[in-house]
């Protein structure tokens, strides 16, 4: 055989062809840097990275990769894209914000942010992503968020134990009037904290309507000084609020903790999601209320 001829089965061997449409498949290995492997019946092309950098006990077990610690993203041809790409990425505390800004700046959605262990040692969270477009997009895409992985972990071997930020104060004293001006809503003071609540309403399956009251709210609680402030909270946003929600709070220099769901059968179906930030407390609030802005809550 000539070289012509092996050049085309090399070539044939790295393209996936499903309903008409190609996946290059080498192309992907190559821009994700990650062997793949193919599963015809599905056309479905798989990339792993299993977290083999950090040693990671559950219920006081060193866990081998192999059972459930290993990043991943799947491709194949897409309807409105050339692909679309779904996975799931093993990462470390310190980890999941950097991850996360660098995945949703590369145009992946994050649609999940949750464990899978307990007595997990260091813990382990899994964020779930997706993404229709270019190959070339898509795996790039990837590539940096996994890149990301590395740069965390070139610093420091072992996890962080916390976000590193500056001492809190003993007591708090927040100035709530302040805070109720910049988020245009009356709010609850305790003990120099101040929360405030903003209702949306579903249907659940028994035809009863529930709201703030029953849980599907958005809040924002403020402890500390006003120049050295903690927020964390729960935000309740429909499918279609959560990416521009997650971007304007990671862009606002907000930690998302967690991305789930909170019910089953409501209408319409609502995602919740948990954050933490440090600053003034002034520039929190702005923070929440940039977010909540794109968001159909009533303020």
């Amino acid at each position: 055989m000539n070289a012509k001829g092996h050049i085309a089965i090399f070539l044939a061997a790295s393209v996936c062809i499903v309903n008409g449409a190609a996946l290059d498949t080498n192309r992907i290995e190559q821009l994700t840097g990650l062997k793949g492997t193919m599963n015809k019946e599905e056309g479905v092309f798989k990339v792993s990275a299993p977290r083999n950098d950090v040693k990671i006990a559950v219920d006081g077990w060193t866990m081998p990769p192999f059972m459930g610690l290993t990043s991943w993203a799947a491709f194949m041809p897409g309807v409105k894209g050339e692909a679309m790409v779904m996975g799931d990425l093993v990462l470390m505390q310190d980890e999941v914000n950097p991850v996360m800004s660098a995945a949703l700046d590369d145009g992946l959605e994050v649609t999940a942010l949750h464990n899978h262990f307990f007595f997990d040692e260091p813990k382990v969270y899994f964020m779930h992503i997706d993404g229709e477009g270019t190959t070339e997009q898509l795996a790039k895409a990837i590539r940096a968020a996994l890149d990301i992985v590395k740069q965390v972990r070139a610093g420091k071997r072992q996890p962080a134990q916390s976000f590193g930020t500056s001492s809190f104060p003993p007591k708090s004293s927040i100035t709530a009037n302040a805070l109720q001006e910049v988020l245009g809503a009356k709010g609850e003071a305790k003990d120099g904290i101040f929360k405030a609540v903003f209702g949306r309403s579903v249907k659940m399956p028994c035809g009863c309507e529930v709201g703030k009251e029953m849980g599907v709210n958005t809040w924002a609680a403020f402890a500390g000084a006003d120049d050295n402030a903690v927020v964390d909270g729960d935000f309740v946003v429909l499918e279609d609020e959560l990416q521009p929600t997650l971007k304007s709070l990671r862009k606002s220099g907000i930690n998302i903790v967690a991305i789930h769901h909170h019910m089953i059968g409501e209408e319409p179906r609502v995602i919740f999601f948990h954050y933490w930030g440090r600053g003034s407390a002034k520039d929190l609030a702005n923070a929440v209320k940039a977010a909540l802005a794109l968001t159909k809550t009533k303020h």
